[in-house]
């Protein structure tokens, strides 16, 4: 059974249609500022987290202490 042009035309268009909206899609998800952005976002929501935030604060209370006792010494 052939195939009426105006029916292949429209799939043509809805098919151009859909390959321009993934290239779009995969533009902005290959952002560079979108990768960053999302990097920032990530690193944010570790950093939220008590275990990770109290160990960073006691890291850095023990490097300061030991900065300042070999300054005194």
């Amino acid at each position: 059974m052939a195939r009426d042009p105006e029916n292949i035309q429209r799939e043509i268009e809805k098919t151009r249609d859909a390959l321009a909206d993934s290239l779009d899609a995969l533009a902005d998800r290959a952002n560079p500022k979108n990768l960053i952005e999302g990097g920032r976002e990530r690193i944010a929501e570790k950093l939220a987290d008590p275990k990770i935030k109290y160990t960073l604060i006691a890291v850095g209370t023990l490097v300061g202490l030991v900065v300042i006792r070999s300054i005194l010494r």
